[in-house]
């Protein structure tokens, strides 16, 4: 008899979200009023921290997190690394006769001292020039995070240097928000409309594959690559789209089920869960947050995810392309403006001098600074998933809807624009009511798609750190924006006087000027057509295939100017030597495991399959059989081995060359030589795999894996 169990419910969401942060519930029991109030203008925006209330607060902190069981703290922070980095220090402070002392000091939490020179800095920080610092980003509210050994108080911070340089994906996104707010709040001062801040807020779309952690344990190259170097496709893949949405498993919905009510703890809104559409490929959504507090939390979800796998016997896989046949993961950042009263400065309205300017900004910010987004979005990982039909091409264009590109269209070229209107769907069932439908529809394959109040940035890849290609929307809005105001204001100085209509009818010919040479990156229909290629050749957009040529677009004068006040000239600099550091890494990682691959554990068991159908057709010739198709299939796997072999051969020796070599010279040579080289390369041993005796294949296969 099958012995059925049930699961206890999970708690109740609104019971137990943020109950591990040190939200205004939790000051309330350990804080007086006026610090709670001074901390609530601090995160609004409206005051400074004031440090003499530290010690007061750091008390508090320690009271709060021991009465939950926390020994430790650490300094949460985003280093280079695109991943995030804690140093834990108990809370005790010294040791007398009486016994050990236990207290958390202003001083604590307001700074730590880690060592910066041995974290990605692209030469800001060297060993001899080491010093760098953690200290409190006070707009974040510190949270207990969870470990199986219990839990711990995490202080978000920022991470800088000795000379006061921005060393973490923090900093800049909070000085973007500033740059962006600043030339926000002007827009809406123009147009008489009053708000007090405005933000950028995110969605980010959490895409993840999750296999059998005994078969990870496996594959070498998931546990050192995050992806399968190697690895036939097999006989069913995804062509029966039976896994989008289709019932999560059981055991999949348990580990879901428990990462969710950890994340609800830390104050992260999980709202959808599903099915993707490769096997073993799932999606977990949030509502909609301040931009700088979802990539926190999106980073917090990701190292949740991973722990919580574990416990659960799997491994969750954040690569953007862990099995090649299958379609990759992303974190589609929904991406938008909003002010202090909650109003969505996106929302569509042709009669909105705010909306119309705002997009404007947009449309002719992305097709100037073009290759600086792709840059954005660009890793090795990356490289394997744009293009590929589930996920962005490397063209650059803005999807609009047909409807809103229309009026757009009709604005460059002079034209009063027609209104959008909402059509009726209609089923022909009598039990139903007509629905109106979206003004336009979703095109999943354009780089930047407006959705409906909101810009989706699809490119970005799964395991990515949200700050930095947030960093550079809020730039390339916030500049161009600049401009635009520029002009409005001088042409238009009578502007507090008019009404709407007629300051939007005098604002359009100057929103016309910077629309029209524009229009170029628009376009709503299929991004994965040739034609579409050929046509974004004629428009002159840019197509950068691979990551590695869009850093160079951060070197230039342009990028300098648009990341004034978000990244000094040698703040930017260390960050282009920081991309090529780690593309040429990543890609040495891959080629050193796929060669000790080949040589330790692939070329051996075919050679031992060779062997034993050599050795049987050599007895059944002498027993008088002879099969010409056995025969031919001997010589075939042993011409493919030999492929393989001379394949490895050219590897090696292009990876020779890259020896002594600057970072940017070595991912050159990865990028343009070794790439291509590993493509047949894996092609042969692919066929291999489908020829060898399973029994001697030594990789867990991809129906094992995913299946």
């Amino acid at each position: 008899m099958t012995n059925h169990t049930t699961k206890a419910p999970v708690s109740s969401p609104s019971a137990i979200f943020e109950s591990h942060v040190f939200n205004t519930r939790a000051q309330e029991l350990y804080l007086p009023k006026k610090i709670i109030h001074h901390l609530q203008a601090v995160q609004s925006g409206r005051a400074h921290f004031d440090i003499h209330y530290a010690d007061e607060i750091a008390k508090a902190l320690h009271n709060w997190a021991s009465k939950h069981g926390a020994t430790h703290y650490t300094h949460w922070f985003q280093p280079l690394t695109g991943g995030t980095g804690e140093k834990h220090d108990a809370f005790f402070t010294k040791y007398t006769p009486n016994g050990l002392i236990e207290e958390l000091k202003g001083k604590d939490l307001l700074s730590a001292e880690p060592d910066a020179s041995s974290l990605p800095s692209g030469g800001l920080r060297t060993t001899h020039q080491a010093r760098g610092y953690t200290t409190w980003d006070t707009l974040t509210p510190p949270f207990l995070k969870q470990t199986p050994s219990g839990l711990t108080l995490c202080i978000p911070s920022l991470f800088y240097s000795w000379k006061s340089e921005a060393l973490d994906f923090k900093i800049p996104l909070l000085r973007s928000e500033q740059k962006l707010e600043k030339t926000a709040l002007r827009l809406l001062s123009f147009c008489n409309q009053k708000a007090s801040s405005v933000y950028s807020t995110l969605g980010a779309e959490q895409e993840y594959f999750l296999i059998d952690k005994d078969i990870f344990l496996h594959r070498p190259d998931l546990i050192l690559c995050g992806r399968t170097i190697f690895g036939a496709k097999p006989a069913k893949g995804q062509e029966l789209e039976d896994h989008y949405l289709a019932p999560i498993p059981s055991h999949i919905i348990d580990f879901i089920r428990d990462f969710e009510e950890q994340a609800l703890r830390l104050g992260i809104p999980l709202k959808t869960r599903h099915n993707e559409v490769a096997p073993s490929q799932y999606e977990a959504a949030p509502l909609f947050e301040k931009a700088s507090i979802a990539s926190d939390h999106n980073l917090m979800l990701m190292d949740l995810m991973r722990t919580t796998a574990d416990a659960h016997n799997l491994a969750c896989l954040l690569h953007e392309k862990p099995f090649a046949p299958f379609n990759g993961s992303g974190k589609h950042n929904n991406w938008s403006l909003a002010t202090d009263s909650g109003q969505n400065l996106l929302t569509p309205d042709l009669n909105s001098l705010p909306f119309l300017t705002l997009l404007t900004a947009i449309i002719s910010g992305i097709h100037e600074y073009a290759p600086i987004l792709r840059a954005s979005i660009a890793s090795a990982g990356n490289d394997h998933r744009l293009g590929g039909a589930e996920a962005p091409p490397t063209i650059l264009s803005i999807f609009l809807g047909i409807p809103l590109e229309t009026a757009i269209t009709d604005i460059a070229q002079g034209k009063t624009p027609a209104q959008i209107l909402k059509r009726p769907i209609e089923l022909n069932l009598r039990h139903l009511n007509p629905e109106p439908v979206d003004s336009a529809d979703r095109n999943r394959t354009s780089f930047f798609a407006f959705t409906g109040n909101k810009f989706e940035f699809r490119a970005v890849g799964s395991s990515a750190n949200c700050a930095w290609p947030i960093t550079v929307i809020n730039a390339i809005v916030a500049d161009r924006l600049t401009t635009i105001l520029d002009e409005l204001e001088s042409a238009i100085k009578d502007h507090k006087t008019l009404t709407d209509e007629q300051r939007l009818h005098r604002a359009l010919p100057i929103l016309q000027k910077h629309l029209l040479p524009s229009l170029a990156i628009l376009f709503s229909g299929n991004g994965y057509s040739k034609e579409w290629t050929d046509e974004a050749n004629a428009r002159d957009l840019p197509n950068i295939a691979k990551s590695f040529h869009t850093f160079e677009h951060l070197h230039s004068k342009k990028a300098q100017r648009l990341f004034d006040d978000i990244l000094s000239v040698h703040e930017l600099e260390s960050r282009v030597e920081i991309f090529y550091e780690r593309y040429a890494k990543q890609m040495n990682i891959e080629t050193n495991l796929a060669i000790e691959l080949f040589h330790t554990l692939i070329l051996p068991a075919v050679q031992k399959d060779l062997h034993t159908k050599a050795t049987t057709i050599q007895k059944l010739a002498q027993a008088g059989v002879h099969s010409q198709h056995q025969t031919n299939i001997l010589i075939h796997i042993s011409q493919l081995l030999d492929q393989a072999i001379q394949s490895c051969i050219e590897i090696e020796t292009y990876q020779k060359q890259t020896q002594g070599l600057g970072w940017q010279a070595k991912g050159r040579v990865f990028c343009d030589l070794l790439a291509p080289a590993m493509i047949p390369f894996r092609q042969t041993i692919d066929e291999l795999e489908t020829l060898t005796d399973a029994a001697l294949w030594p990789l867990p296969k991809y129906r094992e894996l995913l299946f």
